[in-house]
């Protein structure tokens, strides 16, 4: 399965990644509106962590076995048998974040219901990807399943 991967020494902490996902989840898909003027806010999948020295876009490993999954007690978390995709049926979410709580690489943020990347599922190009300057993330299989 196709994940996006962090090459961290190639990242500025521009945050152009959380921008670009912010736009893409959002309803209008433009950048100032999405930030000034929509209602309910859109948010991002992904965050960035660290400083300028050193910093790192933090997302969704869409696990083998996802333990976001196994928590859910509303079935809001899903996994998708055929992309492997995980995501929130943010409709069922109920905001309990036990999939927050499980998450062994805190990648589930808070919001009026859990947010994760969906790798953009709905355009099957994650936008953070197609919009970083600097190439520190890459969509490609790599290496072994995480779990």
């Amino acid at each position: 399965m196709k994940r996006v991967y962090a090459i961290e020494e190639l990242c500025l902490n521009c945050r152009l990644c959380e921008v670009y996902c912010k736009t893409a989840h959002s309803q209008s898909k433009d950048i100032v509106t999405a930030y000034k003027n929509e209602e309910p806010v859109p948010y991002a999948r992904l965050h960035v962590s660290g400083d300028n020295h050193l910093s790192v876009a933090i997302n969704c490993r869409h696990c083998e076995h996802p333990k976001c999954v196994e928590a859910c007690i509303t079935g809001a978390m899903t996994k998708d048998k055929v992309s492997g995709i995980v995501y929130v049926n943010e409709s069922k979410c109920i905001g309990c974040m036990s999939c927050l709580a499980v998450c062994p690489f805190g990648c589930i943020q808070t919001g009026p219901f859990a947010v994760k990347c969906d790798l953009c599922r709905e355009t099957g190009e994650p936008a953070c990807v197609k919009n970083c300057p600097n190439r520190a993330l890459v969509y490609t299989e790599f290496g072994g399943e995480q779990k």
